[in-house]
C-alpha cells in the first residue's frame, strides 16, 4: 500500500509547479478579470476606440492631477523611509520584552480601520484641532494642515508606516553587528562604521519599503479625499468621480490604466538604478 501511494505522489512531487495553480487561479479570477474588464472598458466605452486616452492627455487638470499623484506618493514614502529607519534599528537592539512591545505597536494599527484612523487625524489636525491648539498655547501662529497636501502627506505616512517597518525590520535583524565590532576595532568611528557597513547591508529593506510604500500610496483614496482639499486632489478621487458620480467608465478606466502603466514604467526605471547602488554601496 505505501508503494502505491508513493508512486501515486510521484507525479506532484515531479512537478511542483502544480502547486501553484490554485493560487494562480485564483489571482487571475479575482484581480485578472477585473483588470482586463476595466481596460476594455477604456477602449470600448462609449464608444471603441482612443478618446478617452485622448480626452485625458489634452485636458491639463488630469495631467496636473497624476504628476501630484506621484509627487504626494514620493513625500509619503521619503516620510515613511526617515521615520521608520530609527524605529527598525531600535527593533534590532532592544532586549527581547521591548522588542515585542515595539512590533505589537506596529501590528496594532492593523486592527484599527483606515476610516477610523483617518477621522482621528481630521480631529488632529483641523484649524482648532489638537495641534494647533498645542502651537497657540506655546505662543506660535496655528498651522493650516487639514485640506492641503501636506495634512495628505502625514495622514497617508501615518497609515502606511508599518509597511516600511515590516521590511525594514526583517533585514536589519539579519545584519552580522560584529562587522561593525570589526570596523570600530580597525579604527573606524560609529558614525563612519555605520554609512560604510550597516548601511549599505540594510538598503535592500530599505528598497524592498519604499517601493511597497509608493505603490499603495498612488492607489490611496480614503486618506485624501478625508484629509485633503481641491490642491491634494489625487487620481483616485478622480476615478471614483469619473465611475461613481458620471458613470462614465471608459473615462474611469482609461486613468486606472493610465497610472498602472506610469507605475510599471517607473519602477522598470528604479529597479536597475536601486540594483546598482546597492551593488556598489555593498562593493564599498
Amino acid at each position: 500500500m505505501a508503494i502505491a501511494r508513493q508512486r501515486r505522489l510521484r507525479p506532484l512531487s515531479a512537478y511542483p509547479s502544480l502547486l501553484t495553480v490554485p493560487a494562480v487561479l485564483l489571482l487571475i479570477l479575482a484581480m485578472g478579470y477585473p483588470l482586463l474588464t476595466v481596460v476594455v472598458r477604456s477602449f470600448a466605452e462609449p464608444s471603441f476606440g482612443l478618446q478617452n486616452y485622448v480626452w485625458f492627455f489634452s485636458t491639463p487638470a488630469n495631467l496636473t492631477v497624476l504628476a501630484r499623484t506621484f509627487s504626494i506618493a514620493a513625500w509619503v514614502t521619503l516620510v515613511c523611509v526617515i521615520a521608520a529607519y530609527p524605529y527598525a534599528y531600535l527593533m534590532t537592539a532592544v532586549g527581547p520584552k521591548w522588542r515585542l512591545v515595539l512590533i505589537l505597536c506596529v501590528l496594532v494599527p492593523f486592527w484599527v480601520s483606515g476610516v477610523v484612523r483617518t477621522l482621528a487625524w481630521v480631529v488632529l489636525l483641523q484649524d482648532s484641532g489638537v495641534i494647533n491648539t498645542a502651537l497657540q498655547a506655546l505662543g506660535l501662529d496655528g498651522i493650516k494642515l487639514i485640506r492641503t497636501p501636506l495634512g495628505v502627506v502625514i495622514g497617508m505616512a501615518q497609515v502606511l508606516l508599518p509597511f516600511m517597518i515590516l521590511p525594514l525590520y526583517s533585514v536589519m535583524r539579519s545584519i552580522d553587528l560584529r562587522l561593525i565590532q570589526a570596523a570600530r576595532s580597525l579604527g573606524a568611528n560609529p558614525v563612519r562604521a555605520f554609512w560604510q557597513i550597516y548601511l549599505p547591508l540594510s538598503l535592500p529593506g530599505v528598497f524592498a519599503g519604499a517601493i511597497i510604500v509608493f505603490i499603495l500610496s498612488l492607489g490611496f483614496y480614503i486618506t485624501p479625499a478625508l484629509l485633503g482639499g481641491p490642491r491634494s486632489t489625487m487620481l483616485s478621487t478622480l476615478v471614483q468621480n469619473q465611475v461613481l458620480s458620471l458613470l462614465a467608465w471608459g473615462r474611469g478606466g482609461a486613468m486606472g490604466v493610465i497610472l498602472l502603466v506610469a507605475t510599471f514604467l517607473l519602477l522598470a526605471i528604479a529597479a536597475p538604478l536601486m540594483r546598482q547602488r546597492h551593488k556598489q554601496a555593498s562593493r564599498n
